[in-house]
């Protein structure tokens, strides 16, 4: 079940006692509880008297389910909000329809009482796939599971477009894909940043790539990739003025190392891969599981197409001969970095 149908069936009024509400994208989920709570609840004091959060951190599944049987004296109707529900699950054992003390009070549920077993700390691929798949086999007896994946770019785009749109935020082209480059599409933390970008332009107000930079954690970054950006393109003057930027900034230039040669690996399985262009590119890397923006799709076309596999795969002799200079003790970590610009954007 997608949150949009759990939103639907909560404004038509047909819930179930129980529901299992597993993947990380925290603002969809929010959306659900408060939509949940408000229908569910009245307000004043049975809704403060009616909401439990118990969390599996710091109690049994069984405590949980037996306070969820329990009777109120204080509340007509209540929401039993489980998180780590993931905690609950055996070690090494077969987990399916283990979860009996679920089971049981799904014979019998209180009338008024609602479940939410909340499994937030897997992601639907790579390594956690299993682990959560082991999640939904423990909890089978609970029929309806939603899902709550990390929005895809396009998603994550159109939610950016959308919060900006209705806090009447005026947001330029470079300075949206920054916030979502910088956010790395988290939709949460997207909504976050507009709110934040909001209380400094006012309603109705514009948006810059400066003030982004400036709000929004993690967006100087994008000075990084801009310097990735210039030596894919082998603009050598662009490339040290980038760094002096850099530099002035404090940044820590391991970690622009670090972008750096992960730029030049993609690009390296972009040519081996023959993929034409950055669609390709990113739609090759996102089925690896490997996050991929369209403005990072493009920047790895760019140095694919740049430098031949050859002067690719030296680059990445280069990279790792300047991060063990960086390691060394020395006067300069900017002499490192400088070197390295004008070997990787000497001609030829």
């Amino acid at each position: 079940m997608t949150p949009e149908q759990f939103l639907t069936q909560v404004k038509l009024g047909r819930l179930l006692p129980a529901y299992l509400f597993v993947g990380p994208d925290g603002y969809k989920r929010n959306k659900c509880r408060r939509a949940l709570i408000e229908y569910w609840l009245a307000e004043g004091e049975e809704r403060e008297q009616g909401f439990t959060r118990l969390d599996l951190d710091d109690t049994t599944l069984a405590e949980a389910m037996d306070d969820a049987q329990s009777y109120s004296l204080f509340a007509t109707k209540r929401v039993i909000w489980i998180t780590s529900a993931e905690v609950a699950l055996p070690r090494g054992k077969d987990t399916e329809g283990a979860a009996e003390p679920v089971a049981r009070f799904l014979k019998n549920p209180p009338p008024g009482v609602m479940v939410i077993l909340q499994c937030s700390r897997f992601e639907f691929d790579n390594e956690d796939k299993a682990k959560l798949e082991r999640v939904q086999k423990f909890y089978s007896c609970v029929v309806a599971q939603v899902e709550f994946p990390h929005p895809t770019p396009l998603e994550a785009r159109a939610l950016a477009q959308l919060l900006a749109r209705d806090s009447g935020l005026r947001l330029a082209p470079d300075a949206m894909e920054l916030l979502i480059e910088a956010t790395g599409g988290n939709a949460t933390r997207i909504s976050i940043e507009l709110e934040k970008l909001g209380l400094l332009t006012g309603e109705g107000g514009a948006v810059t790539m400066e003030q982004v930079e400036k709000m929004v954690p993690d967006a100087r970054e994008s000075t990084i990739f801009a310097l990735v950006a210039a030596m894919g393109r082998r603009d050598r003057r662009t490339a040290l003025e980038v760094l002096d930027t850099l530099v002035r900034e404090g940044e820590y230039l391991p970690l622009a190392l670090s972008f750096l040669a992960g730029q030049f690996r993609m690009a390296i399985t972009a040519k081996e891969a023959r993929l034409a262009g950055a669609a390709q590119i990113q739609q090759h890397f996102s089925r690896q599981g490997v996050p991929m923006w369209k403005a990072r799709a493009e920047q790895v076309a760019q140095t694919a197409q740049a430098f031949t596999l050859g002067q690719m795969q030296a680059a990445v002799h280069g990279l790792f001969k300047a991060d063990r200079g960086l390691r060394d003790i020395r006067p300069d970590d900017r002499t490192v970095m400088e070197q390295l610009i004008l070997a990787l954007t000497a001609a030829g």
